[in-house]
């Protein structure tokens, strides 16, 4: 199971270099935008955006996960669909191809033409991305590989991705809105529980370095029957007096009312739901909640396996109020990430509706549901 964790994290990884060959050419980028619409656009924005970057990013953690572990590859579901429009109004299916030359041919197929940006892309897509970290080679956990599936992010927070830099202001380590939201995420379920196992956060944005130069960073964590390993601390500080909660600026009023008294100034809100898990994930925040129905499972997978390693998790937020409200404080409706919603389009059968709860302790989701009961 190294192997497998080692080669969602270098797919993670060429996944974020390719993010920054895109943001680091605003030409090249103003190529790669294409709005989403009819049944493929999120609720939750005015204007919902698909990049190129998305599309190749998805496509090329399927190949690269596909190829070293052939039993996998029906079993990899990701947020976007591989078809793109170009601006002839031809639809082309993005894949990655065997060769750098055919690769960069077909991309130049979307970018009507152009060459020179189709094969910066492709050198990305083909080059190798290899991993030394001691850490990994102590990994030692099997997992049948016939009974897991993968959640595909390829970028989170796609709307900060387009329009957001380096965001300088933020509150207690939690950045409102920038590119630091935007991540990669990989998440492995099993297919049998629906319970998440493995996950993958990768932030391409994380810092620049004295040139100027993006810099990324990864996170990886393991929950599986009695094993839970990661590669983040497990002991935070413990704030005695107020719990902290990050959320959306656009929740809604009477939420944030309800939980101010639990958390004072210590209410935070940010953009993209993988980062505000990772807040949750890293010790920034006790808590996420979200009363929509605005992620989905691509969204939680990898960060619910890392709270889960670090003994947190996510519960349906609508489905723990009627649980607790009928047999007490204590009940956890774990998401799971197996079964479509019944009943739902195309867009929403992944949702995670009722909304959610991301935290780190069982004290904090108590304190959230008990408040939001009242």
């Amino acid at each position: 199971m190294a192997d497998l964790l080692t080669a969602l994290i270098c797919a993670s990884e060429k996944s974020a270099n390719i993010a920054r060959a895109c943001k680091q050419e605003e030409a090249l980028f103003q190529l790669l935008i294409e709005e989403k619409k009819g049944p493929e656009k999120n609720k939750k924005f005015v204007q919902d955006f698909k990049t190129l970057a998305d599309v190749i990013i998805q496509e090329v953690i399927k190949h690269d996960i596909g190829k070293k572990f052939p039993e996998l590859a029906p079993h990899i579901a990701g947020e976007e669909s591989n078809h793109f429009e170009n601006g002839l109004g031809e639809t082309i299916i993005v894949k990655i191809c065997q060769t750098e030359q055919a690769t960069a041919e077909l991309i130049s197929e979307v970018l009507d033409g152009n060459l020179k940006a189709a094969g910066l892309l492709a050198k990305c897509i083909h080059e190798d991305v290899h991993i030394d970290s001691p850490d990994l080679g102590k990994v030692n956990i099997d997992i049948p590989m016939d009974s897991i599936g993968i959640w595909v992010d390829p970028i989170d927070s796609t709307n900060q991705y387009i329009k957001g830099q380096l965001e300088e202001k933020f509150k207690s380590g939690i950045h409102p809105h920038g590119l630091k939201s935007a991540a990669v995420l990989i998440g492995v379920f099993d297919r049998n529980s629906g319970q998440p196992i493995m996950g993958v956060i990768n932030v391409p944005f994380d810092d620049v370095d004295s040139n100027l130069r993006w810099q990324g960073k990864y996170y990886w964590g393991i929950s599986h029957n009695d094993l839970n390993i990661c590669s983040i601390p497990k002991q935070f500080p413990e704030h005695l007096n107020q719990m902290s909660v990050v959320m959306s600026l656009s929740e809604k009023d009477e939420i944030k009312k309800a939980l101010a008294p639990l958390c004072g100034e210590r209410m935070y809100f940010a953009s993209g739901a993988g980062y505000k898990i990772l807040c949750t994930i890293l010790g920034l925040a006790d808590a996420y909640v979200v009363t929509a129905d605005t992620t989905f499972k691509w969204d939680t997978c990898a960060p619910h396996a890392i709270l889960k390693s670090l003994g947190g998790g996510i519960v349906n937020l609508a489905q723990a109020l009627a649980e607790a409200k009928a047999k007490g404080p204590g009940a956890t409706p774990e998401l799971q990430y197996k079964m479509p919603n019944e009943g739902s389009n195309e867009t929403e059968k992944w949702a995670n509706t009722g909304g959610l709860v991301a935290y780190r302790s069982q004290k904090h989701l108590d304190n959230i549901i008990n408040v939001l009961l009242a």
